[in-house]
């Protein structure tokens, strides 16, 4: 028997990259498994692939591919100060066409919710490419919440040939929505499998990362750290003004210290630097690496965030997570009391943080209901029949 596919994963943002990392490696090693095999039962039976990134964002998408070890194999570099979101649409359609014409792969794997997961999508169904979409099926149904995201997410379903969910609630999403039950494969979701895979290399004894080196440097071992994150396109202005408020009442606190690496966007951050520098207990740091953040992560007490990927992986480190929006496409993580949704309104963030900082003890269940690792030993083995 002959058997091989010719997989192309696209991705332009480090949250796609983190998450697409561990999938890329399990590929491989699959292909290496199966070589092996080749030499005894004489199949050909494995994957050729390939990796296209736009660099939708650059910086923080190199130190992503840096430390997982990737090698793009056609870099669009598509980055640029400021640019609008049609204007960053129109460059991915015009760029990607040449590699899918030149690459002709049979199949282009894409994730979540980017404008280039959705743009890469219709690039490749105008050429007659079949799509796998990793972590399909989140939905809040509200157009503006997240921008563009939402919609992103829901062009891509429309266009995919292969729908990988992370949760038996994103399944019937698609199933509500008319997608064929036999298009959809529940797997769980990669970040966890890319949590793992840093865990591992960041505890070996003779590992060192200079930035982790730096953090134990200033951050005081006797405070409980209050981790923060933001950079919703819905919370700039008013959003991002109220949460600094909030984190400026929490740092009176003398038990406290407040760590934030604050987002590049300059509607973020020169907000955040204008009400937040030089504050006592806390901590304006710049965006640092992937291992970075999940050490950072793991010294935390609790985490104040409006990312997604931050609520899927928090709940294997048992750290409670404060979410910064009035709506969730993850709402396993509320459901299951890990992440509690506060919005943008001062007071609620204020109030919920002093809870936790007082009265968290612990998860009596801590079975995350966005997976254990294995995501992407699932969708290989899918692939592979």
């Amino acid at each position: 028997m002959t058997y091989s596919q010719k997989i192309l994963l696209c991705f332009g943002t480090r949250p796609e990259a983190i998450k697409m990392a561990p999938l890329y490696h399990e590929l491989l090693n699959s292909t290496l498994r199966q070589a092996q095999r080749d030499v005894v039962e004489d199949q050909k039976s494995r994957f050729e692939v390939k990796i296209c990134v736009t660099a939708q964002h650059r910086e923080m998408l190199d130190q992503v591919l840096d430390f997982f070890e990737i090698v793009p194999d056609h870099d669009l570099d598509l980055m640029q100060a400021n640019q609008t979101l049609n204007g960053l649409s129109a460059k991915i359609l015009y760029k990607i066409d040449e590699v899918l014409t030149m690459e002709q792969p049979d199949l282009v794997l894409v994730h979540g919710d980017t404008t280039t997961s959705s743009l890469v999508a219709l690039a490749a169904f105008h050429l007659g490419i079949k799509v796998g979409h990793v972590e399909a099926g989140l939905r809040t149904y509200k157009k503006q919440a997240p921008f563009p995201e939402e919609i992103n997410r829901q062009i891509t379903s429309r266009i995919a040939d292969i729908h990988f969910t992370p949760t038996p609630q994103a399944t019937q999403h698609l199933l509500k929505e008319g997608i064929p039950q036999d298009t959809i494969v529940e797997t769980g979701n990669t970040v966890i499998d890319a949590l793992f895979w840093t865990l591992h290399k960041i505890e070996k004894e003779h590992y060192s990362h200079p930035e982790i080196e730096e953090l134990k440097m200033i951050l005081p071992a006797e405070k409980k750290i209050v981790l923060v994150t933001g950079h919703r396109r819905e919370n700039i202005g008013e959003g991002f003004r109220n949460l600094c408020e909030a984190l400026l009442k929490v740092s009176e606190r003398e038990d406290v210290v407040i760590v934030y690496p604050v987002h590049l966007n300059p509607k973020v951050k020169d907000v955040v630097h204008e009400l937040l520098s030089n504050k006592k207990n806390i901590q304006l740091i710049a965006p640092v690496s992937y291992p970075a953040f999940v050490w950072l992560m793991q010294q935390s007490y609790l985490i104040v965030t409006d990312s997604g990927g931050i609520q899927e992986e928090a709940p294997s480190l048992g750290k409670p997570v404060i979410v910064t929006r009035t709506v969730s496409e993850r709402p396993e993580g509320v459901q299951a009391g890990f992440s509690t949704l506060v919005g943008t309104n001062a007071t609620k963030i204020i109030n919920t943080i002093q809870d936790i900082l007082d009265n968290f003890k612990g998860f009596e269940n801590r079975q995350n209901p966005y997976g254990n690792g294995d995501a992407s030993n699932k969708i290989v083995n899918y692939l592979l029949k």
